[in-house]
């Protein structure tokens, strides 16, 4: 009997599982979350699974070693646009960074990097993009299904039609592509006009991004990556950036192989690149630099904005 009811039991919860329908449990979880129910369904009879936004995903730009990746950003043409940006902007610049701390590089640099001041903002339908990888894309379809809701609550509070904000194949929009949980959070208007603009409004978005860095740490004055040497043969697995938070200091650092300054509190960890093909290098990261992967978690990212942003330093300060 007790067999038969635990046989029982399973198939009923089997049945219930093959038959969840993942759209009814959104609704209700947002509806819960202050969003209406004729609202969640219009969103769904609006969005289309897009192809484009599924084979985008699988081809990161972050997959290519370094010595293909950063030949992608830190360009002449991208450097000259940088300066400009600066040039044009560098009052607000520097009022972000009296207020939040973050130097006026770090800012144009991320701009730069992430849109080319504006010229790329996607092309994307976010609502397109964060339904197709929240719903069609399992690997990943729990952080995008939250998107999704992020988004239609942000439309809602902006007042935008839901198929009109276009951005990348991951929902990230405007001048700094902030995902919707990030515009949501870390947004600030910037310019006191009543709203947070960070699609059309580069001032919004200059102090949007300063004011992200500074939420997530950063530390004015202090860099965040550079190269060592490590001793051959070294454990420098125990040492390497596993992406969580930084840990070590500079004599478990020497400990490990590493050329580090034995007295420094760090943390920090050791990234290695691949400068030319199967030729790596080493290098030191600060706990800046792990503030640049709260913006992008990719270690290929966060050196190319922290190169590019002392290529603008540098260039201005020879102007």
């Amino acid at each position: 009997m007790i067999g038969r009811s635990l046989l029982a039991a399973a198939l009923l919860c089997s049945s219930a599982a093959a038959t969840a329908d993942p759209k009814t449990d959104f609704v209700a979880e947002w509806q819960a979350q202050g969003l209406s129910k004729a609202y969640l369904e219009q969103a769904f009879e609006q969005a289309s699974l897009s192809q484009d936004v599924l084979d985008a995903i699988q081809k990161p730009w972050e997959a290519k070693p370094w010595y293909q990746y950063y030949p992608l950003f830190l360009t002449p043409e991208r450097l000259e646009a940088g300066l400009a940006f600066w040039d044009e902007h560098q009052d607000t610049l520097a009022r972000a960074e009296e207020t939040f701390g973050v130097e006026p590089e770090i800012v144009v640099a991320i701009i730069g990097v992430e849109t080319y001041y504006g010229r790329h903002l996607g092309r994307h339908k976010v609502l397109d993009a964060l339904y197709t990888l929240g719903f069609h894309y399992p690997p990943r379809q729990t952080f995008f299904r939250k998107e999704f809701g992020h988004y239609l609550k942000l439309a809602q509070e902006q007042g935008w039609d839901l198929t009109d904000t276009k951005g990348s194949y991951a929902g990230a929009m405007g001048f700094g592509q902030f995902i919707p949980s990030s515009y949501l959070a870390y947004s600030v208007d910037f310019d006191n006009d009543g709203k947070r603009d960070l699609i059309g409004n580069p001032t919004d978005a200059i102090g949007s991004v300063a004011n992200y860095f500074a939420k997530h740490r950063w530390q004015h004055g202090q860099i965040a990556i550079e190269p060592v040497t490590v001793a051959a043969d070294a454990p420098l697995d125990k040492v390497m950036w596993d992406g969580k938070p930084l840990k070590h200091d500079g004599a478990a650092m020497r400990s490990h192989g590493v050329a580090a300054d034995a007295d420094a509190k760090g943390p920090f960890s050791l990234v290695q690149l691949e400068v030319a093909d199967k030729q790596w290098q080493h290098y030191l990261a600060h706990p800046n630099f792990y503030t640049i992967t709260r913006y992008n978690r990719s270690p290929l990212y966060a050196m190319a904005v922290w190169q590019f942003s002392q290529q603008l330093k540098e260039a201005r300060a020879d102007d």
